[in-house]
């Protein structure tokens, strides 16, 4: 089945995000919300969008169109692939892919945008729940590449076949993981870090910059094209992985890390907010937004020179747009 038009259920930051990634490259969008209001704030996100797409890849050939409806039932009905992008309520998406499934087609694939929801229980009272994954994206969902599909218990191999090929088409790198996990596998990590980060928030070892600045400066910068495990490998030395284990403790028994999550607590929340504050150095969220939207996008045109990480992706889409259209047979 060829997908032509998505439906979006839920217009905020991650949905608008789909909506801009998915109208730049030509599909129709039909976008669901419970508020008349959120058509406004929708238009606005996919304006804040636009100017970093063009950086990244030109002006587009075709733009799709946008459809606002407040009626769930039109929405699932007329689509042929479907995101579920509501707040992160497990009891509301539950009753929000019932209602999606008794209307939608029962071919079209329906993909939550959860952070960590478990697909079986989303699924759960569903009457067609073998076409129901996780399509977890990352902010801004229009420029970062990576999109995590998670079956459920039910979930199809077709439908995450299916799912996997028009996440390819929309410019984006599949992450399919081989069953379902709270969390699934990045935010899982940087729920890690993030509760850490807290911990040395709380001791008062350092301010929130000193924190973000531990990584912008060092380990992050190798993250985005290496992540953990080949920074690791190369730091072995010639044997790689096999000597980083001979050279640094396996085990991990040092006292290193404080994982639980400390007590909340007013101090830290007073350090947390004053910190990214004192950051954000006068500077309003939508500039901040900007720098990095134009980062990102020079980030990835780089790495595309280099033929690697989320450049890669960059290459392939830029590829496929050179393609000459097939000419249809008379």
């Amino acid at each position: 089945m060829k997908i032509k038009t998505v439906g979006i259920a839920g217009t905020g930051l991650i949905g608008a995000g789909w909506a801009a990634r998915l109208l730049f490259r030509g599909f129709d969008v039909i976008a669901y919300d419970v508020s008349p209001a959120a058509e406004e704030r929708l238009k606005a996100q996919i304006k804040t969008a636009w100017p970093s797409l063009e950086a990244l890849l030109g002006k587009p050939k075709k733009k799709g169109k946008l459809t606002f409806t407040t009626d769930l039932s039109h929405m699932a009905s007329k689509s042929d692939f479907i995101h579920e992008a509501a707040p992160e309520r497990e009891d509301l998406k539950i009753k929000l892919f019932r209602d999606i499934d008794a209307a939608a087609r029962p071919d079209v694939v329906i993909a939550s945008s959860s952070s960590g929801f478990l697909p079986t229980n989303l699924q759960s009272q569903c009457k067609h729940p073998e076409r129901v994954i996780i399509g977890h994206p990352f902010n801004p969902v229009y420029l970062l590449p990576l999109v995590e599909t998670v079956p459920g218990e039910k979930t199809s191999a077709e439908a995450m076949d299916r799912a996997g090929e028009y996440f390819e088409a929309i410019g984006m790198q599949v992450l399919r993981l081989k069953k379902e996990i709270m969390g699934y596998i990045c935010d899982r990590l940087q729920e890690a870090l993030w509760r850490e980060a807290l911990h040395i928030l709380n001791k008062d070892i350092g301010t929130t910059g000193d924190i973000d600045d531990s990584i912008v400066y060092s380990a992050g910068m190798r993250w985005a094209f290496m992540g953990s495990f080949l920074t690791y490998h190369v730091a072995g030395g010639p044997g790689g992985m096999r000597d980083f284990i001979k050279q640094f403790d396996p085990t991990l028994e040092l006292d290193w890390t404080d994982l639980k999550f400390p007590k909340w607590n007013a101090a830290l929340e007073t350090r947390l907010v004053e910190g990214c504050e004192a950051q954000a150095a006068g500077r309003s969220v939508r500039e901040i937004e900007a720098k990095r939207n134009a980062i990102l996008v020079d980030m990835m045109k780089l790495f595309k020179k280099h033929k690697i990480g989320a450049g890669l992706v960059l290459e392939r889409e830029m590829k496929a747009k050179k393609k000459p259209a097939a000419r249809k047979k008379k």
